[in-house]
């Protein structure tokens, strides 16, 4: 008897959570914390988190880019991309030229020497999810979750 009463109470909660696992805004959170616990991970190598390796790309990728366009590729706001370039250049990776009104991000020698650990991790970031998921299912998510990002902030 005490077995279906734990049946009936199971069937009773996961109806009652059923709500989580049909909710957008629940789902996306936890593949938030799923991929960023991964990429933790894979940049744990190179001393910097996921964001100050993708940021110190782009600017290796092109010196003097305005912190206008880095804000925008990376999808943070101004005052966020400030403090992240304010920590970097702290560890000498960046500096910053200023040019009229407009700030521009170079990468020191010592950032250049980095690319490729950043590359490394990136790599193994990727062949990790792409293990776990597939290839065709990872290339979909990433694809989806693309254009749906792009539709919800319009």
């Amino acid at each position: 008897m005490a077995k279906e009463s734990n049946s009936a109470s199971e069937q009773t909660t996961s109806k009652d959570e059923a709500f989580l696992h049909n909710c957008l805004y629940f789902t996306t959170n936890r593949l938030s914390r799923a991929i960023t616990r991964m990429a933790d991970e894979a940049f744990a190598t190179t001393g910097l988190t996921p964001a100050y390796g993708y940021l110190i790309r782009l600017v290796i990728g092109t010196p003097g880019i305005t912190q206008k366009e880095l804000s925008e590729k990376l999808y943070i706001t101004p005052s966020t991309l400030t403090r992240f370039i304010d920590k970097l250049a702290g560890k000498q990776l960046v500096e910053r030229k200023v040019q009229g009104k407009t700030v521009l991000v170079y990468p020191t020698d010592k950032g250049k020497e980095m690319e490729p650990s950043l590359r490394k991790a990136s790599k193994q970031l990727k062949a990790k999810y792409e293990a776990l998921l597939g290839k065709e299912l990872a290339e979909q998510l990433t694809h989806d979750l693309e254009k749906s990002s792009e539709q919800l902030e319009k």
